[in-house]
Formats: structure tokens, sequence, C-alpha cells
């Protein structure tokens, strides 16, 4: 008997998991859970009552596979209070949705519920936490790679980094003349005819003490290799 009424409510269990068919969850999954709830149904009831048994049924269905949800399904642990809001704000946009013919907004779905524009989004952005989305995973409809792809790029600057602290390191270590004489020639661009003027020297003497700084500074990194 209990095995034929099992078989017999299996539709009710397939028509409350059609509910939560937004979850991406496989539905073989969610009607084997809400068969436990349907087990459960049928061991607690009492026809003495004179309630019919599937308006005694549905809710132990239904909370059983919230319970799925909310334990073992959920990706990020999300507080309790918000993730029964959730609940409401899903139900709400199922109903404002087939009233109006179009997804509702942010602010009709808080008239409804009678909460803030932004404890809805809160509840959305918690609704994403049942799955997590795979940085190895193509994005769908634009044909780009997985995030991970993109994110593991080579940075050209990169090296350059590396070389300019290097070069600051180096500087430092000539006398404070042949340091401007550089920086006016690779900083500030001017030619050696430029600097020769803006200190007051021969441009043969600038070349020559060009010279010398690139031969410290040589020097001073085959050393500190």
């Amino acid at each position: 008997m209990r095995g034929a009424l099992i078989e017999a409510n299996l539709p009710l269990v397939r028509y409350a998991a059609a509910r939560f068919r937004s979850r991406n969850e496989p539905m073989e999954d969610v009607v084997q859970v809400g068969t436990i709830g349907l087990i459960n149904a049928i061991d607690r009831f009492d026809p003495d009552r004179g309630v019919q048994f599937p308006t005694f049924a549905m809710p132990t269905v239904v909370g059983e596979i919230k319970r799925y949800f909310r334990d073992n399904v959920r990706t990020v642990h999300v507080p309790r209070r918000l993730h029964e809001l959730w609940v409401q704000v899903n139900s709400a946009t199922e109903d404002l949705t087939t009233s109006f013919g179009r997804t509702p907004t942010t602010s009709e779905i808080a008239e409804r519920l009678r909460i803030t524009e932004d404890e809805v989004l809160s509840c959305i952005e918690a609704g994403r936490s049942y799955h997590a989305t795979s940085l190895e995973a193509a994005q769908e409809g634009d044909g780009l790679p997985g995030l991970l792809d993109r994110l593991g790029y080579e940075d050209p600057a990169l090296d350059g980094v590396e070389h300019r602290d290097l070069v600051r390191h180096l500087l430092v270590q000539l006398p404070e003349r042949e340091q401007r004489i550089l920086l006016l020639r690779y900083y500030s661009n001017l030619t050696q005819s430029q600097i020769s003027a803006e200190l007051g020297v021969s441009q043969m003497h600038v070349s020559r003490l060009l010279a010398r700084s690139f031969q410290r500074l040589r020097s001073a990194n085959r050393i500190d290799a």
C-alpha cells in the first residue's frame, strides 16, 4: 500500500520540482529529493484530520527540496535571512512576470514585498551563489575563451618594471652631475648640444661624460649580478 501511494503521488513531486527548474540543478536529483519529502508525508499523514493528502504533502515535499538547495547545492554560504528573502523575491518575480507579461523591475518587486530595492538586489546576487562558473568555461554567446585563459596573458610592460628598478638602483651610484646629464638626455629627450647649452659645457665634454656614465653603469651591473 505504501509503495502504491508513493507511485500514485509522484506527479505531485514532479509538479513541485518544476518550480525549481530555474536553479539549473538536474531535475532527476530534485525529483528524488522531493520523493523523500513525499515518503515522509505519507508516513505522517492522518486521514482523520479531514485534510486532503495533496494539501498536506505539498509543503513537506517543497520543504525537503528547499533544504536540499540550502544545505547541498549552494556554492557560497548566504545568511539564512537573505536566503529566505531570496525565495520570496523569486516567487514575486514569477507572479509579476505572469501578471505583467514581462520581467518586473527591481522597484516593482520591492513594492510587492515592501522591502528596499537594495534588498532585492542583494537577494538576486545571493541567488547566483547556487552555481560557480568554471574559470576554464568558455563564455557563452561571445565566442571568447574562458576567464582563466584571459587572466593569464603576458604583460609586455612587466619586464620594464624590473629594468626601471635596476636602472634607478644603478643611477644613484653616479655623481650628481652625471645623473643630471642622463636624465636630461633620456628623460627630457634633450640633444647633446642642448645639454651642453643647459650646463654651460662643451658638447664634446657632454659626450665624454655620457660614455663614462655608461661604463660605470655596466661595471656596477656586473658587480651586482
